[in-house]
């Protein structure tokens, strides 16, 4: 690493907990790479500490920050301005500190996209089944919609609501009909009969739990393409389900990577290396 002085620039990332993060593991490894004077630390931010760490990081001239749970939300009002995917999806995880100026960002949702799109998977037109209406479900239907992919959400029958709200939002804002549905093997097979892509957004599959799966394995096809937002495990039990019928295939620690990727840019103005971040994000797990 490079030796810190007077002249390093601090990146961070806040939330609670963040004691189980790679973040500093990917990032000070290309800053290192690219020969940059910055390091990147975590700080544990409580919820009632957001508005005093924000106004600190920002009066210490911290060049950004990445923002996770459960500061994604909350921090826009402490915000300066949001990007425009930001604000439709009405949630942060990357602020950039132009001379005081604050701008919220998501970059989870651009890092699924591109992690698709790196994959040479191209969403626009396609009906895309995406279980889960949470938080990364949110990012994950704005940012297809944006593209201009037709969503279906699905989610357990206990949190169908959020299903229809999210659903809701997105017919509104992009003027296309999105389905909500009950997650249950007979909606999901009905959906898979026309939709090329499923896309978990749920947590079902994170370790410890590594042995269930959100789709029956027998949905599965070879002309599916199964995303698998779940990074810990590397390869879930849908993502080995999926591999198994023949379906491509894309892992959550693409996105997770190419999430830290895009903030390492806006920071510093330079790409950092794909394969370099990957692997110490995997060492890391």
């Amino acid at each position: 690493m490079t030796d810190i002085s007077g002249k390093t620039k601090v990146c961070a990332l806040i939330g609670d907990p963040i004691e189980h993060t790679m973040s500093p593991a990917m990032h000070n490894a290309a800053f290192n790479e690219l020969g940059l004077d910055y390091v990147y630390v975590a700080f544990g931010v409580k919820p009632g500490e957001l508005a005093g760490a924000i106004n600190g990081m920002k009066s210490l001239g911290m060049p950004g920050w990445n923002v996770t749970i459960p500061h994604k939300v909350n921090v826009i009002p402490l915000l300066d301005k949001l990007d425009p995917l930001a604000e439709k999806i009405g949630a942060v995880n990357t602020v950039v500190n132009d001379n005081g100026i604050l701008t919220g960002h998501n970059t989870d949702a651009t890092g699924f996209l591109q992690a698709m799109l790196e994959k040479g998977v191209e969403p626009k037109g396609k009906k895309i089944a995406i279980m889960g209406a949470g938080g990364a479900a949110r990012a994950v239907s704005f940012i297809l919609a944006d593209r201009g992919a037709y969503p279906v959400i699905l989610n357990r029958i206990e949190e169908l609501d959020w299903a229809e709200k999210l659903a809701a939002m997105i017919s509104k804002e992009f003027d296309i009909e999105v389905p909500a549905l009950e997650l249950t093997k007979e909606n999901l097979g009905n959906v898979l009969d026309y939709a090329g892509i499923l896309v978990n957004a749920t947590s079902v599959g994170m370790s410890p739990n590594i042995n269930i799966s959100p789709a029956p394995a027998e949905l599965l096809k070879a002309d599916l393409i199964v995303y698998d937002v779940v990074y810990n495990p590397i390869k879930t039990r849908l993502l080995k389900d999926a591999e198994a019928a023949g379906a491509t295939t894309v892992g959550g620690i693409d996105m997770l990577v190419w999430q830290g990727i895009m903030a390492f840019e806006k920071w510093t103005g330079q790409k950092p290396p794909f394969d370099l971040m990957k692997s110490q994000a995997m060492k890391f797990l």
